[in-house]
């Protein structure tokens, strides 16, 4: 499939994602975000493929937020046109992992799309933020329900409900990212990631990031547990050609050959 506003490449068992609107610092509007749902819906269904690197062009911006100016011309003032800022905000049946790879500013939505994926690896000039109390807005995205969970209220609501902007080294310090990359080697930072994730059992991880998503709605961790020991995941886990060949693989003291299946 061609695309307008994205980039999309696939390098072994990962698809890298770029939006490429540098000129407007790669922020979001519906085409954009239709074109990264498109792009996300190929790699879930791709069985080749194990990890997603979302990043931006240029070298100003992951992704500055909403294109306000293409909101108010639709009269969509959210600015979100329900696409979920591109399709990974609300994509909660993604199981693979994604890597956001922040190589400049992430505002707004665009820091809503950062964490919304599953690891956060930020160049170190990066900049974060949810600007929208400034400017009469909401973080509707998923600044409002997943910043608390995944930081803690009080570090969240200190950057909800002031708007300021904070620098890569603070958000590491804050739990937001995970890992701050020296000016230039983003990529090689986050090829180290995938290359950790590419190690490990395909099966395994998409397993993984299944049940701890699922487990974020339950209160009980004993109930939690005691649901997962009956479940289909954990059969399919038990019984998976990935988890015989990884105990075969230690055994044997070989590497192993994962399927991911």
């Amino acid at each position: 499939m061609s695309y307008e506003f994205i980039d999309v490449s696939k390098e072994g068992g990962v698809t890298t994602i770029t939006m490429n609107r540098s000129d407007k610092l790669n922020a979001l509007h519906k085409p954009m975000q239709l074109e990264l749902t498109a792009a996300f819906d190929d790699f879930a269904a791709d069985d080749t493929q194990h990890v997603c690197v979302l990043t931006g062009s240029g070298e100003r911006a992951f992704c500055a937020g909403s294109d306000i100016v293409s909101a108010l011309a639709s009269e969509r003032i959210d600015g979100s046109d329900d696409y979920y800022y591109g399709g990974i905000c609300g994509r909660f049946d993604l199981h693979k992992p994604v890597i956001a790879a922040v190589n400049g500013l992430a505002m707004g939505g665009g820091f809503e799309v950062a964490i919304s994926c599953d690891l956060i690896i930020a160049e170190e000039h990066a900049t974060f933020g949810l600007s929208e109390a400034r400017v009469g807005a909401l973080p509707w995205g998923s600044g409002l329900h997943c910043l608390p969970r995944q930081i803690g209220l009080k570090a969240a609501m200190g950057i909800l409900l002031t708007g300021r902007r904070f620098s890569a080294q603070e958000a590491l310090s804050m739990g937001v990212i995970n890992e701050v990359a020296p000016k230039g080697k983003l990529q090689e930072v986050v090829c180290r990631w995938c290359d950790e994730i590419l190690a490990c059992s395909p099966f395994a991880v998409r397993t993984t990031k299944e049940v701890v998503m699922r487990s974020l709605n339950n209160a009980s961790f004993y109930q939690d547990m005691e649901n997962y020991k009956h479940s289909a995941i954990y059969q399919a886990w038990l019984n998976a050609e990935d988890t015989r060949e990884g105990m075969s693989a230690f055994a044997e003291k070989r590497k192993p050959r994962w399927t991911g299946r």
